[in-house]
């Protein structure tokens, strides 16, 4: 494993993080395959990762729990742990006190190593400002319930500057960044400026939940001719990795073999291990995905769940899938095959999910085109798609 310095902190951190967002399940979000999820994350820690990363939402409230478990006997004291506090449903500082005690409870450990305001956009950070929620951290620093404070973002990098020049104790901070997201919310210029500040890095969605490991034919042919052969998760991984910027990559794996195979290009790592022909190549799969990809969802489930039923990633994941990979008559059979109450048909456009969506998909005025297409068999038509 190779490990990169950690912001101004005296400690560095594995280049790999462990992501407890999409641990195995035996079917429904919150029955964690136990028993698999815990064998890969010993085996992670086992092979040197080092971060490891949860939050209070994450699989139902039945991720902390979980991670909880896989620390004992002796695996707490080989990582440092980060969890996020619920900032979407604090209603005031006493209630992000008990939420703290809760997760240090459900964990299972004294103190949490690095504590997140979780998924900082305009909405959430009035919230931090109406309750002192900042205060309430210092003290919950003091008192020696976390060790460190930091934050995950989904805005602009206009909110994303005052956010950090609004509090002297952030350690670090988290963003949704990848090759695709080069200029998305906080993007290359909110990594420079964190890192400018001071502050390490972590990075989500490296892979955007999954799209960029699995390419469709025309970005397959990029990386097939590409003069070094790396799988397309490698190349996406090693593109953050050539970053000085970047602390750590957090992967949310949710099979064995993806976390052997993440630990070992995490283990190949390095500063600038992307020479200039290789950037060429990853900024032409980049063009080529903006080409073809019409619904920017990373499955990250925060629009879930909604409230008349409606399965928003799993009807958006069949569009996208029918568009990128040519593969219209799977993606109708299997919309086919859904709960009629799951279709985008039970959209009644009340577009509570709009508000909770990092990518600010405008989900209510794509429910209506995705059902054409896939529900009553419409031609795909592009000039037809609302913009992001």
């Amino acid at each position: 494993m190779q490990y990169r310095r950690f912001g101004q902190l005296d400690w560095e951190a594995s280049a790999l993080g462990f992501g407890a967002m999409r641990l195995p399940t035996l079917g429904a979000k919150n029955q964690i395959d136990e028993p698999l999820a815990i064998r890969m994350i010993r085996f992670a820690i086992d092979h040197g990762i080092n971060y490891l990363d949860t939050a209070y939402p994450y699989h139902g409230g039945q991720s902390e729990i979980l991670v909880g478990k896989a620390l004992q006997d002796g695996y707490r004291e080989k990582v440092r742990l980060a969890t996020k506090s619920p900032v979407r449903i604090i209603e005031s500082g006493d209630h992000f006190d008990r939420v703290l005690d809760e997760q240090l409870e459900k964990l299972g450990v004294e103190t949490i190593d690095y504590y997140l305001l979780h998924g900082m956009r305009v909405a959430r950070w009035n919230t931090v400002q109406e309750h002192d929620l900042l205060a309430r951290a210092d003290k919950a620093l003091a008192d020696g319930k976390i060790r460190h404070m930091g934050f995950s973002f989904h805005d602009s990098p206009a909110l994303f500057r005052e956010v950090i020049d609004s509090y002297d104790n952030w350690s670090f901070c988290q963003i949704q960044y990848n090759y695709m997201n080069e200029e998305y919310q906080a993007g290359t210029e909110g990594l420079k400026f964190a890192a400018d500040k001071g502050l390490a890095v972590v990075v989500m969605e490296p892979l955007l939940g999954g799209r960029l490991v699995n390419p469709p034919d025309e970005v397959t042919a990029i990386w097939d001719a590409a003069p070094v052969q790396r799988t397309p998760a490698e190349w996406a991984l090693s593109w953050l990795w050539s970053k000085p910027e970047v602390s750590v990559v957090l992967s949310g794996m949710s099979t064995m073999w993806q976390v052997v195979e993440n630990v070992y290009y995490a283990s190949q790592s390095s500063v600038g291990m992307l020479d200039e022909a290789d950037q060429a190549i990853v900024a032409q799969a980049r063009d080529v995905y903006n080409a073809i990809c019409p619904i920017p969802c990373t499955q990250c489930q925060y629009c879930m769940p909604c409230p008349n039923g409606v399965d928003i990633p799993g009807v958006f994941a069949l569009f996208n899938r029918a568009i990128m990979y040519n593969a219209m008559a799977e993606a109708r059979r299997s919309y086919s095959e859904m709960d009629g109450g799951e279709r985008a048909s039970a959209c009644v456009q009340c577009q509570v999910c709009e508000e909770k969506c990092p990518q600010d998909i405008p989900i209510s005025q794509w429910m209506p085109l995705v059902h054409a297409v896939l529900g009553e068999g419409e031609a795909y038509d592009p000039s037809l798609c609302p913009v992001v």
